[in-house]
């Protein structure tokens, strides 16, 4: 297969949807050879921030000299983003290779009375044999969903297991309490492991805790063994100071915006020095300081343009729009709110909206480019409850024009809800010229 043929070929798994379970992925690794059992995890799963902090974890490493995979969903714009090595995404040559390789493997599964193997579980495969096949000296492992019954969890062990925090999102898959919710994603933590968590919920840290017991972890808690104080938070990014496990760090930088990102940041520090204490890193104080400071992380609180002020935000779920909102109230200076919002019909819609909209002046509903859309245009009916100027827009470029149009020069525009979503919004800003928002 070529590049083409093979995302046609990944399009086509995700007909056999989510079917959580590791019994295909284990099957699947088996028959490639077992590529997991040759390298080195730091494993990262949570409700919000997992991504932000697995990409600081991987540039602090990368920082350190280290060669470092780092393997993270959904993507933005390509699906190589999904796979990298020291920030550079597979080539789409590689993939196209990988997943020729892999399409006889799933062949014989199946002939042999195995499930096929699910469009991430293949995803997982690849990226696991492209880090062994590359010789990468770590790797940087984003938990899809969950973690127990999530086909990262195929590594046999970690160097660290993180779980930054347990909010209510996938309830469908992973329970309907916090309780539940965080005894799935506890399922990363390996016997006598190392174990990070910035987890403040009192009921989500008893079950991480009692896991760690059971299976002779160590635990670390950012805010008890690792805490960190604001400097400074604006547009440039946060500044702060953390009193970290080895050493205490004053004035670290982080481009991402946001005061969440912070306790993300500290919770990225917390689990590169277990990784230093419990297995030997060679990773100093300096390497952590430019590590963070190189960080990138797309669509996360990123201005898009500045005259109008345009920011877009994977706000998904409620914990998200919180902090959301707390950077809208905090961070940004504006006259009016535009929003733009679209979401999926599997996430708390009534509370991201009670969050989020008695900020805006005006909002316009779109849909998110996702099967699981469903009835995009409910949202309308619940906003309506706090704001008056409403609109239903399902072409994502046609909602952002609109917005354009309702927003003054002194006015905000919020792209939020849906990565997916979001990710649509991203591609057709960076495709205008640069002189339709001469302040990019």
């Amino acid at each position: 297969m070529n590049y083409r043929e093979s995302l046609e070929f990944l399009r086509q798994l995700t007909k056999f949807g989510f079917n959580l379970g590791l019994g295909r992925i284990q099957e699947l690794m088996r028959r490639s050879g077992s590529p997991q059992k040759c390298l080195r995890f730091i494993h990262i799963g949570g409700t919000n921030g997992k991504g932000s902090v697995a990409a600081m974890v991987a540039s602090i490493l990368q920082a350190a000299g280290y060669r470092v995979g780092l393997f993270t969903s959904p993507h933005l714009h390509s699906y190589t983003e999904r796979i990298r090595i020291n920030g550079q995404n597979i080539p789409e040559e590689d993939l196209a290779a990988l997943l020729t390789w892999f399409k006889p493997l799933l062949t014989s599964m199946v002939a042999e009375g195995y499930e096929h193997p699910t469009e991430f579980e293949v995803g997982t495969a690849v990226a696991l044999k492209y880090f062994a096949d590359e010789g990468v000296d770590l790797v940087v492992l984003e938990v899809g969903l969950g973690g127990a019954i999530d086909s990262t969890n195929v590594i046999p062990i970690s160097l660290v297991s993180v779980i930054t925090n347990v909010g209510m999102d996938h309830m469908q898959y992973l329970g309907n309490t916090i309780a539940e919710i965080a005894a799935v994603k506890a399922g990363i933590i390996k016997d006598q492991g190392i174990v990070v968590t910035a987890s403040r919920r009192p009921v989500a840290l008893e079950v991480i805790g009692r896991t760690c017991r059971e299976k002779e972890a160590i635990l670390y808690q950012v805010g008890r063994d690792v805490t960190w104080r604001e400097r400074r938070v604006s547009l440039a990014g946060g500044e702060f100071d953390c009193r970290g496990l080895l050493a205490e760090y004053t004035d670290l930088r982080v481009p991402l915006l946001g005061r969440h990102q912070l306790e993300n940041a500290a919770t990225a520090v917390a689990t590169v020095e277990a990784a230093v204490r419990h297995h030997g890193l060679q990773v100093s104080p300096d390497h952590l300081r430019r590590g963070l400071a190189a960080a990138s992380w797309p669509a996360r609180l990123e201005i898009m343009s500045r005259e109008p002020m345009i920011i877009i935000d994977g706000a998904h779920n409620y914990d998200g729009a919180v902090c959301l909102r707390r950077a809208l109230e905090e961070l940004f200076h504006y006259q009016r709110l535009i929003l733009v919002l679209g979401m999926l019909a599997d996430k708390e819609r009534e509370r991201v909206v009670a969050e989020l909209a008695p900020l805006a002046a005006a909002v316009v509903v779109t849909r998110p480019n996702n099967p699981r859309a469903g009835n995009w245009q409910s949202l309308a009916d619940s906003i309506g409850n706090y704001v008056g100027a409403v609109e239903v827009i399902e072409a994502i470029p046609a909602a952002i024009k609109r917005a354009l149009t309702l927003a003054g020069t002194s006015d905000l525009i919020c792209i939020t809800g849906s990565l997916y979503m979001v990710a649509d919004a991203r591609e057709w800003l960076k495709s205008l010229q640069k002189e339709e928002f001469p302040g990019r």
